[in-house]
Formats: C-alpha cells, structure tokens, sequence
C-alpha cells in the first residue's frame, strides 16, 4: 500500500474532491505542500476553496481528469468501479488510497491523534474538544464532519502534534486508523445496510477500540450494555464517562437555563469539581462533553481553560441550528435522523422556550427506516406535530415495501398529530396556515428537508 509522508511531498488525486471529508483531507496536503488535483460533479464552496488555495480541480469525472505526474488517488465509497476515472486510474496501474486509509496514514504523522467514535454525536464531541483545544492555544489539526464556525469550516491545519478527527464506523472505515485516544461515545443499530445486526456493529466497535495502543486511552460510555465485550482484552487504559456509578466521570445537579442550556457539575471518581455552562441543550450533550472532559485531564488541559472552550460552543450547522423566526414561528434545524438522535433532540427542545413543537421529519435510507419502524415511530412521537416527508433514498433504489405514510399512520396510533405530505411545497403550504406565534418547528433528517425552513423564512 502507498504510503503518505509529510517530509515527502508528492501529487495526490482527490475522486470525488468535493465531499466534507474529502475537500478537510486536501486542504491538509495543500498545507503540508503536497500537489493537489480532483475532481467532483459540481462546483461548490468547497471546491472554490480548494481552487483559492492551489488545487486542480475538475468538474464532471472523466478519464482525462487522471493527469500525468499522479502519485495517488484517492476514492470514497461513493465511487464505483465503473467511474471512468477510477477505471483510468486502475489503468494506468496507479497506487489508489480509499478516503479512510488516506485518513488513517495523516493520523500517523501526530504525536497524539484523538479519534472520536460512536453512532451518534460524532460532530459535536469533536466540535466541542476543537473548542477546548483552541482555548488552551494547543494549535491542533481539526478534521470535523461538519462546519464549525470557530475554524470557519470542516478543516483547520494547525503546527502541533494534535490531531482531532470523526472516526465512522460505516463500512468499517475507523479500522484503518490510528489513534493514541479514542472515543466512542455510544453504540447502537444503524447502518443496516453495511452491518447484519447490532452484534456486528458491536464488534466492530471491539476491533476499533483495539487499535489503541498499549500506551493509549479509550474514553469510552459506561453506560453503554454489555460494556466487557468491548473493552475486554485491551492493553491500553480505559476511562469511562456516563450515569453508572463505577464511571469515573459522572454529572452531578444537570440543569437548564430559560433557552435550555445544559449546566452541571463534573464527578471525577466520586469527588465534584468544577461547574460546566455549555451553550448548547440536552442531556445527551452534558455527556458529550464529559468525553470531552475525560480527554482534557489526559492532556493536563486546565480546568478554566475546558469551562471557557465548552461555554464558546454554541453547535455546528445542522445540530439544533437556530435558522430564524417566521411571524413569531421560531424555525430550528437538525441532521437527527436515527431514533435515538430525534428522541434526544425532541427532548432537548422541551427545554426551549415554545407554545408547540412541529418536527418536519424526511427518513433518511428505506434500510433504516424499515429496520427501525417501531423505534422511528416512538421517538417522534415527543413532538406535538409531526409532518413526515418522503423517505431520502440516498445511495438506495429498493424501497423494501416502507413509506413515510406507513410511519405517519404508527405516529398517529400512539395518540399524536402525524401528517403524510409527499412534497416540500406541500409542506411548506401545511406550515404556514397551521403554525401559530410562538411554536418551534424543527425541520429534520439527513436529507435536504433543511430546504423547507429556508424557504418559509424567504417568505
């Protein structure tokens, strides 16, 4: 396999240069001085950046795009073995580095590469960790799932031995990494499509967390079931946050201001310490950030330095991102698009002040959807109203025999206003004539559903 090397610099490919993730790992090389050519369907602010900052960007992927002088090229899941420019690269013979395994050999050129894991809350731990190192000067290398206003972006390139970065368990892309800490906040059925159940996932998680070297540290949710079949076996450290009281990282006195922002104490091994303000809602954060916390003590990171990094996260976009105000209707955002996520983001926005919450929900992928009917049904079912738009097929074509129809009709059989509206036009129509001064709508999923509150504040 080829090999990356910073004190090496060469010419590396970018197949689909655009994504979050791929635009973060070319803009790092463009950093370390490597050439930077890619291509992607369309141009996009990313892409712009990419071109302002010195790589060759193309625009429709075709074999021409494979230029002489490649050292590498670089792919993500997306791309198939029939794109003409992946075949022209097999071709002519070229090393080829999955977006995954590009990821895996950056981390080895850090002292201390942080790895942050688990189903859900990914962005924001990561997001939440950037915020403490940048507070305390640390000068790290952030890779984040997400734009994170304090780095104006998904990317910051730093001069220290810090490495920060979203470890995805999806086809098992976080075992081709290299971490000296990890975090894996939550384990849960997701990915259905990939994984055959959730002892599959689980023992994915097991391999990730098995990477860790003996000199390593897994920060890991105690709380998490059958936690030994995870950790068992490990040689490095392990430190758990959560509820359960063997966790040496617990909250005590969880509370919530007037815009419901978590607040609490940290308990390190029974004994309270400091109080932590965030900026952000929901018990799922306060132990997000305890994660956080975890990871800070291991770098010796001051306690008022952690306080004042996790009291400037206010979220990244698409994490209850508030989007603006429409006759009084406050108008919310949310990439929530398994169960767990939108019964922790309904729950949060009880704390919120509102006269009714509207979920705009779009089911993300027929897998999940059918795999988690039950489950999707019970979690909104926290909101007062829900209007369910089509499912987001994404990279899926076989709709398994699920709708969103069925999924409105089980919401309404637990005793909640549910509605089936196939179009956003629709949709945005049902909004304005039903939603009353004072209400909170939150448009949700991993779709483009974000389009419909955008459009309503156009109005």
């Amino acid at each position: 396999m080829y090999h990356i090397n910073f004190e090496k610099p060469c010419h590396v490919h970018f197949i689909g240069i655009g994504g979050i993730s791929m635009s973060g790992l070319a803009e790092i090389l463009l950093e370390e001085h490597f050439t930077v050519s890619g291509s992607d369907t369309k141009e996009s602010p990313l892409t712009r950046r990419l071109e302002k900052n010195g790589a060759a960007v193309f625009y429709g992927q075709k074999a021409a795009n494979i230029i002489e002088g490649i050292d590498v090229v670089v792919y993500t899941a997306a791309i198939h073995e029939d794109n003409a420019e992946f075949q022209e690269a097999k071709r002519q013979n070229l090393p080829m580095l999955s977006r995954a395994e590009l990821l895996g050999q950056l981390m080895q050129n850090y002292k201390t590469p942080v790895a942050v894991a688990g189903t859900h809350g990914k962005t924001t731990t990561t997001s939440m960790l950037s915020h403490i190192f940048l507070e305390g000067n640390l000068d790290p290398t952030i890779s984040v799932g997400g734009i994170l206003k304090a780095i104006g972006g998904n990317i910051r390139v730093g001069g220290s031995e810090l490495f920060i970065t979203e470890a995805c368990e999806y086809t098992n892309s976080y075992l081709h990494f290299f971490p000296k800490i990890s975090i894996i906040l939550n384990i849960d059925a997701d990915h259905l499509d990939f994984f055959k159940d959730l002892d599959d996932i689980r023992h994915s998680f097991h391999q990730f967390a098995g990477l860790l070297p003996a000199d390593g540290t897994l920060v890991i949710n105690g709380d998490i079931p059958r936690l030994s079949e995870i950790t068992d076996g490990l040689p490095c450290r392990i430190v758990r946050f959560g509820k359960d009281a063997s966790c040496e990282y617990q909250a005590g006195g969880i509370s919530y201001d007037n815009l419901g922002n978590a607040s609490f104490d940290v308990i390190r091994s029974g004994k309270t310490g400091e109080h932590i303000s965030l900026s952000v809602g929901g018990e799922h954060n306060v132990y997000n950030a305890l994660a956080c916390i975890a990871v800070a003590d291991l770098l010796d990171i001051p306690a008022e330095t952690v306080q004042n990094g996790l009291a400037s996260f206010h979220g990244t976009d698409r994490r209850f991102e508030l989007k603006g105000e429409m006759n009084g209707i406050t108008i919310m955002d949310d990439y929530a698009h398994h169960p767990t996520e939108i019964k922790a983001t309904l729950t949060s926005a009880a704390h919120f002040p509102h006269r009714e919450i509207w979920c705009i929900f779009q089911p993300h992928t027929y897998t999940r959807t059918k795999a988690l009917f039950h489950e999707f049904a019970e979690a909104l079912s926290h909101a007062d109203h829900v209007i369910l738009a089509d499912i987001y097929a994404a990279r899926e074509t076989d709709t398994l025999g699920v709708s969103s129809a069925q999924l409105a009709d089980a919401i309404r059989g637990r005793g909640r206003d549910a509605l089936y509206l196939p179009g956003f036009s629709e949709i945005e129509s049902y909004v304005r004539e039903h939603c009353q001064k004072g209400d909170l709508l939150i448009t949700m999923g991993a779709g483009d559903v974000v389009k419909i509150g955008e459009e309503l504040l156009k109005r």
